[in-house]
């Protein structure tokens, strides 16, 4: 049976199955000449209505039914919504990667994890080159952003050149890397573009987005008015970040600490390519109570409030070895990603309630965002002047804003991409062809499942309404052989909750003993009788609905 979406020799398409709709886990695809090229591979996180579920990916279901035509996976830089995924769907895919020496780097940590390292192959390309993959050509341009060897890749076909820009911004200081390819930015832009694939995140933002070098010179002033304990607060990835922390800590007589599994390793992972080699040798955990406390500055995993982040536990008192006390301070050098409020409240209440000082980019110019904003994604346009913009990276309010800020740059066309959506870029004007499954797959324990399945579904109705279980035994002819036991959980406690459990006992008796003769016999019959007077009762009496499971034991 013949593939109706297997791209032919005279178009090329485009397909978003992650990341368009979304901040995060970005999986975009290309198609041409029968085969199909795939751009990053990531991850989100799961938040209250995921409960139990911490990592959350694009369903790759599209792509793997036509695994053997997927040319390889060219990963633009290193942060987890762009390669988290790729340890938990490659066996799906089992296809070449192609990445930067660093990007490389950290992936075969993350590969090493689930055994992958062996099998995965991993191609290096050098920064700024270019490698046929299948019908394809590709070239990578550097860029700034806030993790090392982020880049712009552009593909080649007979149709003419697409920029997929990855994540980036203008930054003229990155402290970290090489500064923009301006010139080949430039060069590509003369040279004619088709289209451009661009990151919307801070498309309602004004001006530009800062420089890192803007970061450490008000970290640098702020730690030097701190007297006690400090803690920074960022992601791990921002290499940058903490090269600029460690500066500060040194500046100011402070020792520096790295406080998360995730920092040592990408600091491993910096420092196998040449990256963060001259700064003083990092405290671990175990040796910071060695120090005095005004002479500690640590970095920490969990500025998002993560459950079980080193920032949380310690804020929490948990943390085996580190403590927070009344003057100590806590920087949050990062961003608040859309999802993550309310976590990052509970950590600021928890840090509050033991007097430490909260210091956040409201206060003091202490982050930078990584991603362009207006003046920087005009000037974008202005350099590569593409025929088509398609926005991605992004909700889908901030990908109408950008579809109607290329049109204000002068593009003649722009579309707004949704996961799912097949776009044919060439030949004629680029249009929205079809619509093929896209979903979110959730790591469940070690499974993946479907992040929209009734079990997950279930998993939420019973978080936010609690559960009753009850057990009947009865005989052949229906007849109860003892009182029905009930137990439940999420709902009462104590006195209330063991008279709410004889009711509800009674209930299911009262039920069972109306039940015409002829249901009797049937265990789905005397199942929803029981459920239904059990559930009825608490619904009447307590105005909630929780959900009910009944057992039926028939001796």
């Amino acid at each position: 049976m013949s593939d109706p979406f297997k791209p032919g020799p005279d178009e090329l398409l485009f397909l978003p199955l992650g990341g368009s709709g979304e901040i995060g886990m970005n999986l975009n695809l290309y198609g041409h000449d029968g085969k199909w090229l795939m751009l990053d591979l990531g991850i989100s996180f799961g938040d209250d209505s995921t409960p139990g579920i911490d990592v959350v990916m694009p369903n790759p279901q599209f792509i793997t039914e036509r695994a053997s035509d997927l040319v390889g996976i060219v990963l633009t830089h290193a942060h987890e919504d762009h390669i988290g995924a790729v340890p938990y769907l490659w066996s799906r895919l089992r296809c070449p990667l192609y990445a930067t020496p660093f990007t490389a780097s950290v992936l075969k940590r993350k590969l090493a994890e689930v055994g992958l390292e062996k099998q995965a192959p991993i191609t290096i390309i050098p920064m700024s080159g270019s490698r046929d993959i299948g019908p394809f050509n590709v070239e990578l341009i550097t860029l700034t952003h806030s993790i090392p060897e982020p880049n712009a890749v552009v593909i080649r076909t007979k149709h003419g050149a697409v920029l997929h820009t990855g994540d980036w911004k203008l930054d003229p200081e990155p402290l970290l890397g090489e500064p923009t390819d301006v010139a080949a930015l430039r060069r590509l832009g003369d040279g004619g573009v088709l289209a451009m694939v661009c990151d919307s995140t801070n498309v309602f933002v004004e001006g530009t987005s800062g420089s890192e070098a803007d970061v450490r010179d008000s970290l640098m002033e702020v730690v030097g008015e701190l007297k006690n304990r400090v803690a920074v607060g960022c992601f791990a990835s921002n290499l940058a970040r903490v090269e600029t922390i460690a500066r500060v800590a040194e500046a100011h007589g402070r020792h520096c600490a790295l406080i998360g599994r995730s920092l040592w390793r990408m600091l491993e992972s910096a420092q196998e390519n040449g990256y963060l080699t001259d700064l003083p040798r990092f405290v671990t955990e175990h040796d910071i109570g060695y120090f005095p406390r005004e002479n500690i500055l640590m970095i920490c995993t969990g500025s998002q409030g993560e459950p079980r982040s080193a920032l949380t536990r310690i804020a929490r008192g948990e943390h085996p070895q580190i403590s927070l006390e009344p003057g100590d301070a806590a920087i949050f050098s990062s961003r608040v990603i859309p999802g993550n409020e309310n976590s990052i409240n509970r950590l600021h209440n928890d840090l509050t309630r033991r007097g430490v000082q909260i210091i956040t980019d409201r206060d003091e110019d202490v982050h930078v965002s990584g991603h362009p904003a207006r003046d920087e994604l005009a000037e974008m346009y202005h350099m590569v002047r593409p025929r088509i913009a398609l926005p991605v990276h992004g909700e889908l309010r901030h990908i109408k804003e950008h579809v109607a800020f290329a049109r204000a740059c002068q593009v003649p066309e722009a579309l707004a991409p949704e996961n799912g959506t097949l776009i044919r870029l060439a030949p004629g004007p680029a249009e929205i062809i079809a619509r093929v499954p896209a979903g979110r797959l959730a790591l469940d324990g070690k499974a993946l499942v479907s992040a929209d399945s009734e079990a997950i579904r279930h998993r939420h109705r019973m978080g936010f309404n609690g559960v009753i279980m009850g057990s009947v035994v009865v005989d052949r002819a229906g007849r109860l052989l003892a009182p029905p036991q009930v137990s439940i959980d999420g709902l009462l406690e104590g006195e209330e909750a063991l008279n709410v459990i004889a009711k509800i006992s009674n209930a299911i008796d009262s039920a069972l003993d109306a039940l015409p003769h002829a249901k009797r016999g049937d265990d789905a019959e005397v199942n929803e009788a029981a459920r239904l007077a059990a559930r009825r009762w608490f619904h009447k009496n307590y105005d909630k609905k929780p959900v009910t499971k009944i057992h039926v034991i028939r001796v």
